[in-house]
């Protein structure tokens, strides 16, 4: 398993034994910045666990500290207070060992987690990439204390990605579309993105590319100007809607599942917050949180107010 420069485990072999040959490193970056849930080891010692909540107890919502996750943090905390739940927000935190360790000792409540990665911490071995595997992994390996609630359809991922003129041309919506066009078009990404998904595209696949180009974070704009016909963009780029670039679907799972979703502390929540959190959760997919980015990270909005705007726009404000 690897980790990419967000920190989220999106490099997945189609089979253990590719997955135990790929290394940790630093892959493609997205615009939202740098994620300091970035996790190196597996979960360290458990702080002391939350002694319970009664009713009316206030719900602490946490962050990481790079726009996406307080975005995210911000939506949760709307929509709890829309359902009449005490909140407190503590935004902007710091790295997945600090954070998980507060979701433990009850500091934090909920905290907007990536399933894919929070798994990828818990056991570097995993080989589950969909997200019901994922899902049913991480309920086994959480602590008692802890719990993940429903996976929203929004993933921060991986993706090869075209411009909406190839797509068009090509008839290209999955990459297994690619095939037929993989002999004349270049493939862009981070420096050790051929090394790391070469052997994996043709096994899982049948691509063989024309040439491989480094291109790092300069990919999204490589596609569009046609540097590059396809590359690898995360999945919420901002540069994705600003560009008018199409992420191709991945049937076999190529990236695995890196679904937004709730992790909470089980003593600080009930069923009125499960349920606020579930009903985000069945709202929120990755079009429109690529969407809801652009307006955070290009327009400059604050996340408060992009957030208070999707919630209402979806009933949930």
């Amino acid at each position: 398993m690897s980790f990419n420069a967000r920190g989220r485990t999106t490099r997945r072999a189609a089979s253990a034994a590719a997955l135990a040959a790929l290394a940790l490193g630093t892959a493609a970056c997205g615009s939202s910045g740098g994620d300091p849930l970035a996790a190196s080891s597996s979960s360290a010692a458990a702080p002391a666990p939350a002694s319970g909540a009664g009713a009316g107890a206030t719900v602490v919502v946490g962050s990481a500290n790079f726009p996406e996750n307080v975005l995210l943090g911000s939506i949760y905390s709307q929509a709890l207070k829309a359902k009449g739940v005490k909140v407190e927000e503590k935004f902007n935190i710091g790295s997945r060992e600090v954070l998980y360790g507060q979701l433990q000792n009850g500091s934090l409540t909920v905290l907007p987690e990536y399933n894919g990665a929070l798994l990828g911490y818990l056991d570097a071995k995993t080989t589950a990439v969909t997200t019901a595997d994922v899902n049913a992994a991480l309920a086994k390996a959480l602590p008692a204390t802890l719990g993940v609630l429903d996976s929203a359809a929004a993933e921060d991922k991986d993706s090869l990605t075209v411009s909406q003129e190839t797509a068009d041309k090509y008839n290209l919506k999955s990459i297994a579309d690619l095939p037929a066009q993989a002999s004349s078009f270049t493939i862009g990404g981070p420096p050790e993105f051929k090394s790391r998904r070469e052997q994996q595209f043709k096994d899982v696949y049948g691509l063989t590319f024309k040439e491989w180009k480094p291109t790092g974070d300069t990919t999204a704009n490589a596609i569009k100007d046609s540097t590059v016909q396809v590359g690898n963009v995360f999945t919420t780029d901002p540069k994705i809607v600003q560009l008018k670039l199409v992420s191709l679907a991945d049937p076999k799972n190529v990236f695995g599942a890196q679904n937004v979703t709730p992790l909470v502390n089980k003593a600080g929540v009930d069923a009125t917050a499960t349920a606020a959190l579930n009903a985000v959760s069945a709202k929120l997919d990755t079009a429109g949180l690529t969407a809801l980015m652009k307006r955070v990270a290009v327009d400059k909005e604050d996340p408060s107010t992009v957030a208070k705007d999707w919630l209402k726009s979806n009933g949930l404000g």
